[in-house]
């Protein structure tokens, strides 16, 4: 085995002990090893466990050198579809480790999600079910591959259990996941100070928050710097959650994080066909969560956030941040928009030809990924001609779109994309028909193949994104200090 080479830190219980809740993990009856993400392994420096030692950690959960011994069941409040609910917390997961990413030094958390029961379980069991974390794999995967600002899934190990649940044929396979995340602090970790009155917690959480996650934010007011910073943040999660057609499900304030990484992932969706309305969760019987008033979700969630913040700051320093999303989301959908087709567009300039595509895109309602994949580069006539949904372009509604698109100039890298062999393919989808046979097959044969297969194919389609340029990659973000500075 070799050493390891990860760089561990215990940042999160420098905050205190009104933070979080020491914990156990739970002592499952099996550990089967079911996936282990070996490149983000290498890059935090944990490649080097074989098996039996990844089971060790991420199964049974001996703490890792440096790591938090025992783990630790993080505390917050939140606004579930809008109504406060002061009994949340780390209810099925803990802090388990954190550490630094060994390429740009940013401050990532190991977290696990259906670890056992917490403080804060209430009557729930503590557990994961082996459908949902396979679900997570392919969320992050995909969603990592469309340029999404994601947590990634760390480790899947089966463990052993029947569990009940009502939205699965029970009983079902149980697991443990453990995710890599850019922090675990939610909108709904302020809230529980605000609710509480803690505000010298809160003033130690902000400024904990601009030491390791926002170092480049400044400004006489740390508060209203963070703020600043969040709400940038979320404004460009909102604007790739659009682009990658993609529906996130619940977006309470707990599901929210200072980082703007997109995390925490149970009834979402990827589009078949551009839908508007279309809502993941099958308990969103309003629509409050749909995939188009996804960016109004955050904006009400940054809200809520603002208000927490006011106290230690002041409403005139706060509202200017909160006022500029719906610029900074503008500017964030056209850049995203057009680079998921190679163009390069002005921010701000370009917003109505963007408007005018997604009103293009709903009046015709094409196959999501379809429609990006036939469009690299504005849409040449012989990627047109090519099309499965040719005539879908022949219509009104995208000639003007499709002559102004190519006036548009390339990005750098449109040319390496024209010429990756994958820009040929079908575009790789997830639809939910496609999840549902993946899971089939492990669930009638214990084939774990196709999920293997189909893990690679996206991770393909990454690299095919890489070279458009579309994965900008954690040092595009501002706020992050590379290892040496």
């Amino acid at each position: 085995m070799a050493p390891l080479a990860h760089r561990p830190e215990t940042a999160h219980a420098g905050l205190g002990a009104a933070f979080y809740d020491e914990v156990a993990p739970a002592a499952f009856p099996r550990t089967e090893l079911r996936f282990r993400n070996d490149r983000w392994a290498a890059r935090v420096g944990l490649d080097g466990h074989d098996d039996a030692g990844w089971i060790a950690h991420f199964g049974r959960f001996e703490p890792l050198p440096g790591g938090y011994d025992p783990p630790l069941a993080l505390r917050y409040h939140g606004h579930q579809f809008r109504v406060y609910n002061p009994e949340l917390g780390d209810g099925r997961g803990f802090l388990f480790a954190q550490l630094r990413d060994l390429v740009d030094a940013r401050l990532l958390d190991l977290g696990t999600k259906g670890s056992g029961k917490t403080p804060w379980s209430r009557t729930a069991d503590g557990r994961l079910t082996l459908k949902g974390g396979v679900r997570e794999i392919l969320a992050t995967e995909m969603l990592e591959a469309l340029g999404v600002y994601t947590s990634k899934t760390f480790s899947l190990v089966e463990t052993g259990e029947a569990l009940t649940r009502g939205d699965e044929p029970s009983p079902t396979r149980s697991s443990v996941l453990v995710r890599l995340s850019h922090s675990h602090v939610r909108i709904g970790t302020f809230q529980r100070l605000a609710a509480l009155g803690q505000w010298d917690e809160m003033r130690r959480l902000v400024a904990h928050c601009l030491e390791f996650y926002w170092p480049g934010a400044e400004g006489p007011d740390p508060a209203a710097a963070l703020y600043d910073a969040v709400v940038g943040a979320c404004a460009r999660l909102g604007a790739e959650w659009f682009a990658a057609g993609f529906v996130h499900g619940v977006l309470n304030t707990d599901n929210i994080n200072v980082t703007g990484e997109s995390f925490d992932y149970g009834p979402w969706r990827f589009l078949d066909r551009f839908d508007p309305a279309f809502t993941a969760a099958y308990f969103d019987q309003t629509g409050l969560y749909c995939f188009a008033r996804q960016p109004e979700a955050l904006n009400w969630n940054l809200a809520r956030l603002g208000e927490c913040l006011i106290p230690i700051s002041a409403r005139p320093a706060i509202e200017p941040a909160f006022e500029s999303f719906a610029a900074r989301f503008q500017a964030a959908m056209t850049a995203q928009t057009f680079g998921r087709l190679g163009l390069a567009p002005d921010p701000v300039a370009d917003q109505p030809l963007m408007h005018r595509f997604w009103q293009a895109m709903q009046e015709t309602a094409p196959p999501f990924q379809q429609a990006f994949h036939d469009l690299l580069g504005g849409g040449e006539p012989a990627r047109l001609r090519a099309s499965p949904i040719r005539a879908t372009f022949e219509t009104a509604a995208w000639a003007e779109v499709i002559e102004d698109l190519r006036r548009l100039p390339p990005a750098p890298g449109l040319a390496a994309a024209l010429a990756h062999p994958r820009g040929e393919t079908p575009p790789e989808t997830l639809t939910i028909e496609e999840v549902e046979a993946l899971w089939e097959a492990i669930a009638r044969d214990d084939d774990w193949s196709p999920l293997a297969a189909k893990i690679a194919s996206i991770r393909d389609a990454g690299a095919f994104n890489a070279a458009l340029g579309l994965l900008r990659g954690p040092l595009a973000r501002p706020g992050h200090v590379p290892i040496g500075a």
